[in-house]
Parts: C-alpha cells; structure tokens; sequence
C-alpha cells in the first residue's frame, strides 16, 4: 500500500499530521537510508523501510487486542476524567484503536480493541445478532421460571422485548450464579434484565463475543494479540 511519508508517521501515533510534517522538513525521516524532506512523499508500506529520528517506524495497517477489562475502566478511547480501555494497551503503535462494543464501568471480561471498522461492523450490526456470553453473580435465587422468562425475551420498559435468551444456572441460592447468552447490546441489558426479574447483578463478566473466547490466563487489565487461529475465525 502507497501512503504519504506524514500520514504514515502520523498513524503510527509519532505525533500529529502538523507535527511530523514539521520533523520531515527538518530532516527527521529517512526512506531506505535517504533523507526524506517532502511530507507528501509516497511510502510503500510494505517494501519500504523507514526511519524517524533515528528509530524503526514500521507500519501497521491494522491493530487486534483482546483485552480482559477491569472493572473500574470505561470503554471509551479518551476522557477528561476517566482511564479508558484504550490507555491499557501500552504496546499499540496505531493512534486510532478503539473498543468493539462496550462494557459497563463495573464489569469486567473480553473486550476487542481494534481499528478494524469493518471487523466491528460485522460484530456489532444488529442484524447479525452475535451472541455474547456472561458469567454473573446475581442477588436472589435464579429459577427455571427466570430461564422460561429469559427464553421468551424479557420487558425491560422499551417498545419491545429482548431477543429470546440463554439462561443457564450454574448455582442457585441466596448468591447464585448463571451464564447468559444474549443477542443484542441494550443499554445495561444484563442488569435490567435481571431487574425485570426482581434480582440484581453483583457481578458480571463477559466470557464471549461471537467466535471470540477470553483468555482466561489473562488477569483482569491484561491484553495480548489476537493469535492467527482467532484472527482466521474472526476475518
């Protein structure tokens, strides 16, 4: 792929498009060894090699992480006053990753950070009804009631109801604990799913998104690349 010297240095995240059109001007960029002071200059970014201030500066059309969030870490790419999922990837090289999807600020699980859009598109689309699966803790016992209820497809106060769901308990008691597939991505589903059923979530966790499992030897916070065996699933 043909790309512009600035646009390459500026989406690997070494500065802004103004910035590193300054640096190429200076002299900071080299191209296979020659230097470089024309910031519309053609890269190819497959051949070519590149240098800025010295330093390697490979390109990479695109990012895939799968992140175990923690709780307490909004699913955002910045905030004033937040720390987003984004900040967490600490080894990413592209500028423009974003989360597919979103997590409550309170529950943790598989996140994919990415800035694939159409990967996202295919995962999110509403008419693809991807499943997505979770663990929870819920506060009240969990009845084969609540499984009939959540197969039906549950009232959680909008025009119409939750796509018919998977309810299986794993422990029923006073704490009990379940895993839920669902289809769709309402607004604190989960939560006001359980609510219409007179229980609350204490805990949630998400285990799948489509094809895509958690790691499970990824601690809460922790990232790595998606593998090729996830990536041939997934693309």
């Amino acid at each position: 792929m043909k790309l512009r010297l600035d646009k390459f240095l500026a989406d690997m995240g070494l500065g802004t498009r103004s910035e590193v059109k300054k640096a190429i001007r200076k002299g900071l960029a080299q191209v296979n060894a020659q230097t470089i002071r024309e910031p519309e200059y053609k890269v190819d970014t497959e051949a070519d090699q590149v240098l800025f201030g010295g330093q390697p500066a490979a390109y990479r059309e695109f990012e895939y992480y799968m992140l175990n969030k923690p709780a307490g870490v909004i699913s955002a790419t910045e905030d004033t006053k937040e720390r987003c999922v984004v900040d967490l990837i600490e080894s990413r090289m592209r500028k423009d990753l974003f989360p597919v999807g979103r997590l409550d600020k309170d529950t943790e699980g598989l996140l994919l950070i990415t800035n694939d859009g159409d990967l996202a598109h295919r995962l999110l689309s509403p008419k693809k009804h991807v499943d997505k699966v979770y663990f929870a803790r819920i506060r009240g016992r969990v009845t084969e009631e609540d499984v009939e209820c959540f197969r039906q497809g549950v009232d959680i106060g909008e025009k119409k109801r939750t796509l018919p769901s998977e309810l299986r308990i794993l422990e029923a008691g006073e704490i009990s604990e379940i895993e839920l597939t669902i289809r769709e991505g309402k607004f604190h589903q989960v939560k006001r799913m359980f609510q219409a059923a007179g229980k609350e979530v204490l805990y949630l966790k998400r285990l799948r998104m489509g094809p895509l499992v958690l790691d499970e030897s990824l601690k809460p916070g922790e990232y790595r690349t998606l593998n090729t065996q996830e990536m041939d699933i997934l693309c």
